[in-house]
């Protein structure tokens, strides 16, 4: 795959063409410096047309200027998104029946939009929408390289990793080192990612738009529990990526996984242990002692900081020793002593990982 395009050239090839001509002449005119910044642009109707940056959020006027003052901002017309929407459909939004019942469409390069409006529901199942009233583009980002030393914490002896779980609030990277981790450790490994939010590899047309590494299949759109079988008995890997687990039914799917001897590595939201432990379904997952290492995730110096690596009961291997780092599967523990807080590589601090809203 080619090298990562930065965010004003992907901005310019890939989401301004989309954009409803009033929205696209206000998004041209923005400066790269806004531009490298942006993680998602916020399309409400008879609402301000809202950018979120790495640190903050801004309001495009009238003239395109960037202002803190949502009443200064340029109103977002029912014909800016009708013409979006016409645009990432090839106007054809209702031929996208699963794209509307997921809620977002994956366009050219992996990005997302996400869709408001009224949902139509049958038998308690969420089966179209229509009446759209926000879109929500998400840019899509790679940081190579920011899975590096997360990578060198979470090996064993024989190259291979610990079963890890990387959990953070909301917006601190997981989706994207956890993408990075993938590329990396597919130059050894063959690694499936179970991709069922599309937002990993964000495939497009069945092809990743994202650089998920030479050895890795993808399961795309796949629930979770159902890709975790199917991968296992059909795609023989050796690692297993995915995100945001924390359904009953991923429980049993992960259970067949160790079973199995495939190595797995999930996401999952949470700030610390204490707060997985208000979790039930997390706290069974931990009771099969499948996860062997906690990764806790910040935006401290930009999206991506490593906090602590946290090993759960006999890690062994390179923690085997390290009798201060050890912790049993007893949540309850505190965990502040127990971990070492170390910072992202320098090279990487500050850049802007995956707003994946995880």
């Amino acid at each position: 795959m080619s090298k990562s395009q930065d965010v004003p050239e992907k901005l310019q090839a890939q989401i301004i063409p989309y954009l409803a001509p009033a929205v696209k002449e206000l998004l041209s005119s923005l400066s790269p410096s806004y531009q490298n910044q942006l993680e998602e642009i916020r399309l409400r109707l008879g609402k301000p047309l809202c950018l979120r940056l790495m640190n903050s959020e801004i309001f495009l006027t009238g003239s395109g200027k960037p202002t803190g003052w949502a009443e200064e901002g340029y109103v977002v017309q029912e014909d800016d998104i009708t013409r979006t929407l016409a645009a990432i459909s090839g106007n054809s939004i209702y031929a996208l029946e699963e794209e509307l019942r997921r809620g977002f469409i994956t366009i050219l390069g992996g990005h997302r939009v996400g869709l408001a409006g009224k949902t139509i529901v049958e038998s308690g199942q969420i089966r179209s929408m229509k009446e759209f009233s926000g879109l929500a583009i998400r840019i899509a980002r790679e940081v190579p390289g920011c899975g590096d030393q997360l990578a060198g914490k979470i090996l064993d002896e024989q190259g291979l990793p610990y079963n890890t779980l990387i959990i953070s609030p909301p917006r601190c990277g997981k989706t994207t080192v956890l993408r990075d981790l993938a590329r990396r450790l597919s130059q050894n490994l063959h690694v499936v990612i179970i991709d069922e939010r599309s937002e990993i590899a964000g495939c497009f047309h069945g092809k990743p738009q994202l650089d998920v590494g030479p050895r890795t299949d993808v399961l795309e759109g796949c629930p979770k529990a159902l890709g975790i079988v199917m991968a296992i008995r059909a795609l023989s890997p050796q690692l297993l990526i995915t995100d945001e687990i924390g359904r009953r039914e991923d429980t049993e799917a992960i259970e067949e996984c160790l079973n199995a001897g495939v190595r797995i590595i999930a996401t999952a939201h949470a700030s610390s242990l204490e707060d997985l432990r208000r979790r039930p379904v997390i706290q069974e997952m931990f009771k099969q002692q499948g996860f062997r290492l906690v990764v806790v995730l910040s935006r401290r110096k930009g999206p991506g900081t490593i906090e602590k690596v946290i090993p759960l009961g006999q890690t062994g291997g390179k923690y085997a020793d390290q009798n201060n780092w050890r912790q049993s599967y007893r949540l309850s523990n505190r965990v502040d002593r127990a971990a070492e807080s170390i910072s992202i590589n320098p090279s990487h601090a500050g850049h802007q990982a995956d707003a994946d809203g995880n």
